[in-house]
């Protein structure tokens, strides 16, 4: 009977577990992933309650002006062919930056 007992001991490990751990650790992975590149592209003003607006690639054909305004994240994107999004406007003004970092902002 001892011999019997010790082939088939209770105390066996559960090869699931093992997934289990697995498991684990790839989701504390992407998760350390995913905080490593909100603070490697300055994203952090995400997370925040204050608004923002975002003007990705300004003045080039793929431009973004990404703005938060309180719980809601609207994106826009400038296109050749207004119709389709009925929005209509004109140009203002031009605006430079200087060395120093200053912008001025020239109306027409």
């Amino acid at each position: 009977m001892k011999r019997n007992k010790i082939l088939h001991d209770s105390d066996d490990s559960n090869p699931m577990a093992t997934v289990s751990n697995l498991f684990d650790v790839a989701m504390v992975f992407a998760v350390a992933l995913m905080v490593a590149l909100v603070t490697h592209f300055n994203m952090t003003e995400v997370f925040s309650k204050e608004d923002y607006t975002i003007v990705k690639n300004p003045g080039k054909e793929n431009m973004e002006i990404i703005t938060k305004e309180g719980e809601k994240i609207k994106r826009y994107i400038p296109s050749e062919n207004q119709q389709s999004s009925q929005k209509k406007g004109k140009r203002v003004g031009v605006a430079y930056e200087l060395e120093t970092g200053e912008i001025i902002y020239v109306p027409e």
